[in-house]
């Protein structure tokens, strides 16, 4: 199996919640009211799985690697939009939870961002997913040998195998405090 193949699954997985996303957000227009438990199931995915499990292994493990490779300067530059779009993604799930905060305390204006932020993301992670699928991925297979992906699909599951650790960790800690 190629190093990009789990990379590919995780973002049809995140095809799926943006498509259960998008039907919110409709409702979310039709009815004027937002689910809080929903935009919080969203933030937790996104944080989670897209940003910290899919984007860390991405950033941690396969940019780490090929940045020991002779790239161009195009494949460089490229990997550096996606590093930058990954920040941009944080940058709007934290927005989101703020709307969410205000809209809940009150603050009726803040319906229209916690839309915003929904469709921004709905529209951005798509375009973030064409990038890497069909440009940059299919380009950077050519700079990790059959041995280097083994080590890497290895080092993948390792990565997965403590994401459920240190959720967890991390929601102990924010209760005892």
């Amino acid at each position: 199996m190629q190093a990009r193949a789990p990379l590919m699954i995780e973002h049809r997985l995140i095809e799926r919640m943006l498509e259960i996303v998008k039907r919110e957000a409709a409702s979310i227009r039709e009815t004027n009211e937002i689910n809080p438990v929903f935009i919080d199931n969203v933030v937790d995915f996104v944080r989670i799985y897209a940003d910290r499990t899919h984007h860390g292994k991405e950033e941690d493990i396969l940019f780490r690697d090929l940045t020991k490779k002779n790239m161009t300067t195009e494949e460089k530059r490229i990997m550096e939009e996606l590093v930058e779009e990954h920040r941009i993604g944080r940058k709007i799930v934290g927005e989101l939870v703020e709307s969410k905060e205000r809209h809940l305390a009150g603050d009726h204006t803040a319906l229209e961002t916690v839309l915003a932020k929904l469709e921004f993301l709905i529209s951005f992670y798509p375009r973030h997913i064409e990038k890497e699928d069909k440009v940059f991925f299919p380009a950077m297979i050519k700079y990790l040998s059959v041995e280097e992906q083994e080590e890497m699909l290895n080092e993948f599951r390792q990565f997965d195998s403590n994401m459920i650790h240190e959720k967890y960790r991390r929601f102990i800690e924010k209760l005892e405090t």
